[in-house]
């Protein structure tokens, strides 16, 4: 190559350096929305979003920079949730991560065509989300959080901590598909573990306080809390009834178990946000929901507090112990 012809490249690369640098400083920032089922100031929340919001740095999207999520907290409130979630389509996002079956529900009711990915969801097959779980088909895919069969589960784990028990209240919401497939799958061992079923619809603080004062005036009962975003809302009355009717209780909620409850059983609520992160990634480079498969759980968390199974005059085996991720002193 010819001096003159050298100088003339690099001449031309030092002016084609800072404006293909300055285009990509001034390429739009990607928008994403993002539609808690719960209220922002529940702390296991805290700690999902802030799992997300790094996940997206560590892939190379910073807030500020070239990202901005919008939240939308729905207070497990169906009203607030559609509201929010016309709100937020109308943003214009990149993408909407939506949290539990409410949630999504009220954005699919919104938009057929904004990506959307949910996480901690039950049955999105079942619900109307996807078409299928390894080709969803449409413009929403995600993580679930738990199958009907770890509902199952729970009645068995709380049985091995306490063996006297025979009557379990089941915390539930019935007007969530959800609500309906984890009752059906305690139900449908009941009777393997000699075990009479109350299920408990939760709809406001008094009806729960009655129904559980009522479910603890009986004798050998326990209580299971079933995955659902009213038992966030309503925590700190299930905590307090639990441990003033000193019930042993099994909960889908490790945070239950960090204020008293006897022992939770469930997938890492963290973990997933980290995992939505890449699909939000992957969304943002072209890829299509449709195409991206709905994925499962990878880590399983059993958590035992062992202060209040001595409160109970529980005997926790050494065997379930041995399987406990956390045990609470």
């Amino acid at each position: 190559m010819k001096r003159r012809e050298f100088i003339t490249l690099l001449g031309g690369a030092a002016v084609a350096g800072p404006l293909a640098a300055g285009a990509q400083q001034s390429e739009r920032p990607r928008r994403v929305g993002v539609l808690m089922n719960v209220a922002a100031d529940d702390p296991l929340s805290t700690l999902r979003v802030s799992a997300f919001a790094q996940a997206m740095q560590e892939l190379g999207w910073t807030v500020g920079r070239n990202l901005r999520i919008d939240y939308r907290w729905g207070q497990a409130d169906p009203d607030r949730l559609r509201k929010y979630a016309a709100e937020l389509v109308t943003l214009a996002p990149d993408v909407i991560v939506s949290n539990a079956n409410p949630s999504t529900t009220a954005l699919q009711q919104a938009t057929r065509s904004v990506p959307i990915v949910f996480v901690n969801q039950v049955d999105p097959i079942g619900a109307g989300f996807v078409e299928s779980l390894a080709r969803p088909g449409g413009n929403i895919t995600g993580f679930t959080n738990f199958e009907y069969g770890l509902s199952a589960k729970w009645l068995e784990l709380l049985k091995e901590i306490a063996p006297r028990v025979t009557r379990v209240a089941v915390l539930r919401d019935p007007t969530s598909a959800s609500g309906t497939g984890q009752l059906g799958a305690i139900q449908s061992v009941a009777p393997s573990f000699g075990v009479e079923l109350r299920p408990v619809d939760i709809r406001d603080p008094d009806a729960i306080e009655r129904a559980v004062a009522a479910i603890a005036r009986l004798p050998n009962s326990g209580m299971i809390v079933t995955g659902t975003g009213l038992a966030l809302s309503h925590q700190a009355v299930i905590v307090r009834l639990v441990i003033q009717h000193g019930l042993p209780t099994i909960s889908a909620f490790r945070t239950h178990v960090e204020q008293g409850v006897l022992l939770s059983y469930v997938p890492d609520a963290v973990d997933p946000y980290r995992r939505a992160a890449g699909y939000v990634d992957r969304i943002f480079k072209g890829e299509k929901p449709a195409d991206l498969p709905v994925q499962a759980p990878t880590k399983y968390e059993l958590v035992i507090n062992l202060k209040t199974a001595k409160t109970l005059g529980l005997e926790v085996p050494p065997s379930l112990l041995a399987r406990a991720d956390e045990v609470i002193e």
